[in-house]
């Protein structure tokens, strides 16, 4: 049986409020990141995840290890503190991020190529075309 996990942290990256949305299935994690601008209320991160989770561009999978929940109450109350005074995202987070980050830019580069090469493929057709118009009336 799979089991999902999912946490959302929010903290302040100069100089917006960033949302990181963390996602554990099957033993792999999937991050998508989220810039809100200023400081957001409970509610409105509520309404937002609501709204917009099924639409978040999660970066691709990275294998992780699952630790089982701990079961007490006040372990489980030291965790949540613990993770609330830590700043920043987690590692395998930032990882999951800066490999997203870089498929973009991979995919981006591509396309802006093939725009380029394709705009001049038109402008020498086009140059060609103009030299035969000249040569015509010879």
């Amino acid at each position: 049986m799979s089991t999902s996990i999912g946490k959302l942290t929010v903290f302040f990256e100069e100089p917006f409020w960033v949302g990181v949305f963390e996602r554990i299935e099957s033993g792999k994690l999937s991050v998508s990141k989220v810039t809100f601008g200023a400081e957001p209320k409970d509610y409105e991160i509520y309404e937002f995840v609501l709204q917009y989770y099924n639409s978040l561009r999660f970066s691709t999978a990275i294998e992780t290890v699952v630790k089982e929940q701990v079961k007490n109450s006040k372990k489980r109350q030291k965790e949540i503190h613990k993770q609330m005074s830590a700043k920043g995202i987690g590692t395998k987070s930032q990882q999951a991020l800066n490999l997203q980050r870089e498929q973009y830019k991979k995919q981006r580069k591509i396309k802006s190529r093939e725009e380029k090469l394709a705009e001049e493929k038109r402008l020498f057709e086009l140059k060609q075309q103009k030299k035969k118009e000249k040569h015509r009336g010879r």
